[in-house]
């Protein structure tokens, strides 16, 4: 049984490109609205989620927050595949950096894996706001893989890089 999103659709009032604008707990400045510091966000769910999710080839989608959690399972999938070559943690925070620069596609332009599951942007304020919020996730994101990936002595961690050789929805994030 794949896991889903606790978040409902009720629980966000913002969309952008059919995905919804959701809380997080975030030192990084974007669109999305600060989470309270107890409280669990999109980020936590996937990457709590992504060792169990990984493993399906289906996901039905019951609300816009796993619209979500599709795209950052993938994004984990495609940090953990850059990660794995990367022996100390020091040479992985260069990769993870590096990821978090790089233009990425969004609905409606060439090579975005999930052109179904999203609708295109209506304005190039949508556009804008979908991006910028996608580029805080994907950052925050990193910063909290990070964390899991590599131990407290800085070495790789390979009960979640074995991950890594796995393909969610038989998908792949061109990294």
């Amino acid at each position: 049984m794949v896991y889903h999103s606790s978040f409902k659709d009720e629980d966000c009032s913002k969309q952008a490109c059919g995905c919804p604008i959701l809380p997080l707990r975030s030192h990084i400045r974007g669109p999305a609205p600060q989470a309270n510091a107890g409280q669990i966000d999109i980020i936590d769910e996937a990457i709590n989620f992504f060792r169990a999710n990984v493993l399906f080839r289906k996901f039905e989608v019951k609300s816009a927050a796993d619209k979500l959690l599709i795209y950052l399972t993938l994004y984990i999938n495609m940090a953990l595949k850059r990660i794995e070559a990367c022996k100390i943690e020091a040479e992985g925070i260069k990769v993870i950096i590096s990821l978090g620069l790089e233009k990425f596609p969004i609905p409606g332009e060439p090579g975005f894996p999930l052109g179904g599951l999203f609708s295109p942007p209506q304005s190039k304020k949508e556009a804008d706001l979908f991006r910028t919020y996608l580029k805080q996730v994907r950052e925050e994101t990193s910063g909290r893989l990070m964390g899991r990936v590599y131990r407290p002595n800085g070495t790789p961690n390979k009960w979640w890089l074995a991950f890594a050789k796995k393909k969610f929805m038989n998908i792949m994030l061109p990294f």
